[in-house]
């Protein structure tokens, strides 16, 4: 069961939301939708759903829905249509105090402004949300204090907002929002208006946190670059519709649509794609059962010089190459003894970090698993062609 899961959701602002619904059914734009009904579609048929313990990033341009639909998630904005579950329960049809209740209990909303009270002290501020629930004083100080030290401003509860930088203040709503331990969090534009190797920290920061506390995140930007650093998936928005929902990868590589694969054409694949999107299928020696004359015949089969050595679980060894297994053959030696090192990533690892390792290599690049099981090779081609893949992107958008 998803987190949140959202069905049909739509919000028309205005007086005249049959008319501007029927336009949008036509595929009217925005603007010939204001122009005649004076009505603006807000959003128009969400249907996504949110698994727990992600950072979902919902994504677009000014104007393309995004705030609307993360105020819809907690009823700030009430729906003109649809439905919305959390943990399988339908929030759309609860009254003001259930929902309420569930604001207080289940989410927390990070703003762009930071929203801290300028006449309190970090401390203060922090345990706002756990003051107006009516939480004892000594049990909201104690888990305030263990939401800033979570956010290594401990040493500054005793200091007020205008004494810290903007990273700091929003560190410290952070923090706030956090100690309600609530389920989900939502942060519309939370970095935005950061200096950017600020906001760069802060991206970091709460990726750290979220490796901590596993909360469901689900974060607006109008920033791809943001969003595909930070996001497992991703959605895009554009005039209040859903083009499209993915993984970054996917997004990238399959988009939906004409005005995604414009959207993105100027990110810089190789550091967004990874080993996985690159790697091919490995020709392997078992050196366990396989003899020189048996990883010879492989090789010449397959016109290689070279085959990865792995042992009958597939596990790793290195590499072995057709030298080696000449020589192994005329020592009589075992092919264990004629394996030499091979360099190794992770399905996860960019490929911007994996170019400098294969530049240097004399072999191709293993990709194995945590188990150490081999998953494939990269070979210098491939990396080139995703080099030059980007580099034929940028040059047609420019």
């Amino acid at each position: 069961m998803s987190k949140v899961e959202i069905k049909h959701l739509t919000k028309i602002f205005g007086k005249r939301p049959k008319a501007a619904l029927k336009m949008v059914k036509q595929n009217k734009s925005k603007n010939e939708i204001v122009e005649k009904t004076g009505s603006t579609v807000g959003v128009y048929d969400i249907n996504m759903s949110i698994e727990e313990g992600e950072i979902f990033v919902i994504m677009g341009l000014s104007g393309s829905g995004k705030s609307t639909l993360i105020r819809l998630l907690n009823r700030l904005i009430e729906p003109t249509d649809g439905q919305l579950f959390i943990d399988g329960q339908e929030i759309t049809n609860l009254t003001k105090k259930q929902m309420l209740s569930i604001r207080r209990k289940k989410m927390s909303m990070v703003f762009q402004n930071f929203g801290l009270f300028p006449h309190r002290t970090l401390l203060e501020n922090t345990e706002f949300g756990l003051e107006i629930q009516g939480v004892p004083k000594a049990q909201r100080r104690q888990r305030a204090e263990q939401a800033l030290d979570n956010a290594q401003l401990l040493s500054f509860k005793d200091q007020y907002p205008n004494q810290l930088s903007g990273g700091m203040q929003q560190r410290v709503g952070l923090a706030r929002a956090l100690t309600n331990d609530p389920d989900i969090l939502l942060m519309d534009e939370a970095f935005s208006a950061l200096d950017p190797l600020v906001r760069g920290q802060m991206q970091d920061e709460l990726l750290d946190l979220q490796a901590n506390v596993q909360k469901t995140i689900i974060f607006i930007t109008h920033d791809l670059n943001e969003a595909l650093r930070i996001g497992d998936h991703i959605a895009i928005m554009k005039d209040g519709q859903l083009q499209q929902v993915g993984t970054g990868e996917e997004i990238l590589t399959n988009p939906a649509n004409d005005y995604v694969k414009t959207f993105v054409g100027d990110v810089d694949r190789t550091k967004v794609l990874t080993a996985d999107s690159i790697m091919i299928p490995a020709l392997t020696a078992n050196i366990s059962v396989d003899g020189p004359t048996v990883a010879l015949r492989k090789m010449s089969a397959e016109e290689v010089s070279g085959v990865v050595a792995v042992n009958r679980h597939r596990q790793f060894i290195g590499y072995l190459s057709s030298e080696a297994a000449v020589s192994a053959r005329r020592d009589k030696l075992p092919l264990a003894d004629v394996v030499v090192e091979m360099p190794t990533v992770k399905p996860d690892t960019l490929i911007s970090d994996i170019m400098p390792i294969i530049y240097d290599a004399q072999t191709p690049v293993a990709v194995i698993d945590d188990d150490n099981r081999l998953r494939g090779v990269i070979i210098r081609g491939a990396v080139l062609k995703a080099l030059a893949d980007t580099e034929g992107d940028g040059d047609g958008n420019a």
